[in-house]
Formats: structure tokens, C-alpha cells, sequence
């Protein structure tokens, strides 16, 4: 893995970032309030899917897609589980009940989760500099948590445990699709795990289609996640993943709380103030410094 291929990578898992930085206000406005909700949460959640599904069956047509290898169908699967089932249901569910401000903190693990789950599965070997790193980038978020949220804000409740749950889903859906990409194009590896999602999802989809009326904003919010969230987004990160390895561009990830917040000033205004970006350029500067620790690939003895 040359340095040229590492730099790519970081630059394209973080136009993923960007891309997926959006996803919490977006899924806010499409699912609404408590007080005022709008579609649920498995509408969402699955109506997404069935969009990108759609547009990934165009996509490997017209790209002339070779079919999955028969050892690549159950991690497509375990992929699917993370990305296109876990992380979507468990986050539009619980973004009914917290704000996006308070939903982007809990992102703040999922560049460790993903990073471990990365480590284990590529058996890579991040230098202890590297894992300082990221675990001070870590303990940032989770300080700007404790200052931003205060001791009720910090109480674990369902939507929180929801939010972690799916921060789970996303690590392990990012770390074996990434392994896919090492040997698959990256745009190949969601398409198909949205296309063999679609005989559980289109149903759900339809059996959940809202009985009431959205509104506009809602349906520009869904609209997003369908295409960007849960298509393109994927196609930046995979290969960013695979081009600058898993462990190491995970870490870009720890500036997607932050991204997310700045998104929800505009999109449904929320505040911002200092401390939160004061934090923010703090975790940046974690992930500059990372990037010049040593992650240490095993060579494999010659056959």
C-alpha cells in the first residue's frame, strides 16, 4: 500500500463522511418529532433501500457487473445486515425521540468500532501511537458529550441504546464490505447487498408507506438518504476503505459528529456555539496526526 494510495483513500472516505454527515438531520426531518411525526421509522428505513436498490440494478447493468463469486455471498449478507437493515432502523427510529446535535455525539464510537472490526478482520496491527490516537479523538467526543449534554442528557435511554446498537451494525458493515472491496469493484459491493436485501425490504417498504400526509421537507429528506446516504455515499467510502485501508480511514470518521452538527444549524436550526467547534477542531487534529502513525499490514509467506 503505497503513500500515494493511503492519501487517496483518506480523501475519498471523507467525501463519504461529508456524504453520510448529512444523514442524522436528513433522517430527523424525514421522520419528524414526537410532536409533530411524519413517516416512521421502517418506512424509512426500508423506503431507502428499495430507492437505492433500484438505482444499484441500473448501475450493474449498465456497468455489466460480473455476478458475486459464491464465497463472496454470506459477507454481501453480513454487510447488508449492517448497512442496509441495522444502522438505518435503529437510527430512524431513534431520531424521532433526540435531537441531531445529541445523536451526532453517539457517532463518536463508531471510528473505534470500525477500526477494531477493520484490525480483526484484515489482521492489520495499528501502532500503539495510532490507537492513542484514536482513542484520544474518542475521548473528545465523549468529553464534548458531557459538557454539551450534562448529567440528563447522558442518561442512557432506549433511543441512546438504539444509536449505539446501530453504531455496531455500522462498524461491522463497513469492515466486511471493505473486505469485499479488496477484491470487488467498491460501487459492486453496496449495489449487490442492496439487491439481495430487496425481497425483505420492497415488502416492508409498502406495508410501512405512510397513511397520512408528509410533508415536503420530509419527503426531501427521504429523497437524500435514498440516493446519497444509502448509494453514492458507499461509493467514496468503499473505495476509500480499500484503497487507504480500513483501520487507518476509519478514523477520518471522527469528524463526522461534528459535520453533522454544523448541518443541523441550517437544515433545522439547531444551535451551534463555540465549545462545539473548539471540540470539533480538536478530533480534526486527531485524525491528522493519526494519519502519520504506522499501520502494519502482515506479508503473507510466498506459496
Amino acid at each position: 500500500m503505497t503513500s500515494q494510495q493511503i492519501t487517496k483513500g483518506l480523501w475519498l472516505g471523507l467525501l463519504g463522511i461529508v456524504i453520510f454527515a448529512v444523514t442524522l438531520p436528513m433522517t430527523r426531518l424525514a421522520v419528524g418529532t414526537s410532536e409533530a411525526p411524519q413517516m416512521s421509522g421502517l418506512f424509512i428505513a426500508m423506503g431507502r433501500a428499495v430507492v437505492a436498490a433500484a438505482l444499484s440494478a441500473l448501475f450493474l447493468l449498465a456497468s455489466r457487473a460480473p455476478l458475486p463469486q459464491r464465497r463472496d455471498w454470506l459477507p454481501l449478507a453480513i454487510t447488508a445486515g449492517g448497512v442496509v437493515f441495522g444502522f438505518p432502523l435503529l437510527t430512524s427510529i431513534a431520531m424521532r425521540y433526540v435531537e441531531a446535535m445529541h445523536a451526532s455525539v453517539i457517532v463518536g464510537v463508531l471510528p473505534l468500532a470500525t477500526a477494531a472490526v477493520g484490525a480483526l478482520l484484515h489482521r492489520q496491527r495499528p501502532s500503539t501511537g495510532f490507537w492513542l490516537c484514536a482513542a484520544l479523538g474518542s475521548a473528545l467526543v465523549v468529553a464534548f458529550a458531557v459538557l454539551r449534554s450534562g448529567a440528563a442528557g447522558l442518561a442512557i435511554h432506549f433511543a441512546d441504546g438504539l444509536l449505539l446498537a446501530a453504531m455496531l451494525c455500522a462498524a461491522v458493515g463497513y469492515g466486511y464490505g471493505a473486505r469485499l472491496s479488496q477484491h470487488m469493484q467498491a460501487e459492486h459491493v453496496i449495489c449487490w447487498a442492496l439487491l439481495i436485501s430487496l425481497p425483505v425490504t420492497l415488502p416492508l417498504a409498502l406495508l410501512s408507506w405512510p397513511q397520512t400526509t408528509i410533508r415536503v421537507s420530509a419527503w426531501a429528506g427521504f429523497a437524500y438518504l435514498g440516493v446519497f446516504s444509502m448509494w453514492l455515499g458507499f461509493f467514496a467510502w468503499y473505495r476509500g476503505l480499500a484503497l487507504g485501508g480500513t483501520v487507518r480511514v476509519s478514523q477520518v470518521q471522527l469528524v463526522q459528529p461534528f459535520l453533522s452538527m454544523l448541518f443541523a444549524v441550517p437544515l433545522l436550526g439547531e444551535s451551534l456555539d463555540a465549545v462545539t467547534v473548539g471540540f470539533g477542531l480538536a478530533v480534526i487534529a486527531t485524525v491528522f496526526i493519526g494519519k502519520q502513525m504506522p499501520v502494519h499490514t502482515p506479508r503473507l509467506d510466498p506459496a
